[in-house]
């Protein structure tokens, strides 16, 4: 009889990618699952990934836009500002969701074994579903706005990428943490607003004038006004992507290795 002794990798820093891809299944399984969960016994279904941005972007361009009369690079504030929130709607949901995702697997996770970083990740995946359901949104912007869309449209491949690396190394360490100290989910709705406006997402990185080097640390500035200018046909950024790459790549790798460290835990703790 074969027998299969589980135990913990010498150290945290062994990346099993082999395992990793074994249990790619699993991985699709838990994706389509939170998928039909988050849109379950709702009228409207899909259709949320669709009227939360737009609703949010008409609210940003009365308050923003007409009343406080923010800069938009000289680009129609709806279109502007709906690039920004567009990627920042798929960052803040895809952590949020994720920060729980270990509490609501526990019965998962307490009776078999599999890599425990699959259940955070895939989360995420639903959350870039949500964003391609709504990027839709932005050629019909473009089109009443009549701002061209132009063939730099593909630069929204690698700010997407870096979102989503940057949304998974965020998700790992709020999940892991959020098994031991469940303040974080009551906290995180809070601490990822203060960060939106820290975030030019209502605004050009430009609008901080002396201190945007402040700006310029946070790694969603890079990547937001990369997607932004990829949309609108605007000169993009590329140092400030570089800087938001490089603190992303860190973010995601201090976010991973966290999550290994104690992951040996959840099952006693959960």
């Amino acid at each position: 009889m074969k027998v299969t002794v589980i135990k913990p990798k010498r150290s945290i820093f062994h990346i099993n990618w082999q395992e990793l891809w074994e249990y790619r299944e699993l991985f699709v399984v838990l994706a389509l699952k939170e998928f039909q969960i988050r849109y379950k016994q709702t009228v409207i279904g899909v259709l949320w990934a669709l009227i939360r941005p737009l609703l949010t972007m008409v609210v940003f361009t009365f308050l923003f836009g007409q009343i406080a009369k923010l800069p938009s690079q000289g680009v129609p504030y709806p279109v502007f500002s709906y690039a920004g929130i567009l990627l920042w709607s798929f960052f803040s949901t895809a952590i949020t969701q994720a920060s729980s995702s270990m509490t609501n697997n526990s019965k998962l996770i307490t009776k078999i074994y599999f890599p425990r970083i699959i259940i955070p990740a895939s989360t995420t995946i639903v959350s870039l579903i949500d964003y391609l359901i709504a990027f839709g949104i932005i050629f019909g912007l473009a089109k009443y706005f009549d701002v061209p869309i132009t063939s730099s449209v593909i630069y929204i491949i690698p700010a997407l990428f870096g979102t989503w690396l940057l949304s998974l190394g965020v998700s790992f360490i709020f999940a892991a943490s959020n098994v031991k100290y469940r303040d974080i989910q009551y906290a995180l709705p809070f601490i990822i607003q203060m960060l939106m406006y820290a975030t030019p997402v209502i605004y050009p990185v430009t609008f901080a004038g002396k201190y945007d080097w402040i700006l310029k640390l946070n790694p969603m500035s890079g990547l937001i006004e990369m997607h932004r200018a990829a949309i609108l046909g605007l000169p993009i950024d590329w140092p400030l992507y570089a800087l938001s790459m490089g603190v992303t790549l860190v973010v995601f790798l201090g976010g991973y290795f966290y999550f290994k460290s104690v992951e040996r835990y959840f099952a006693d703790l959960i």
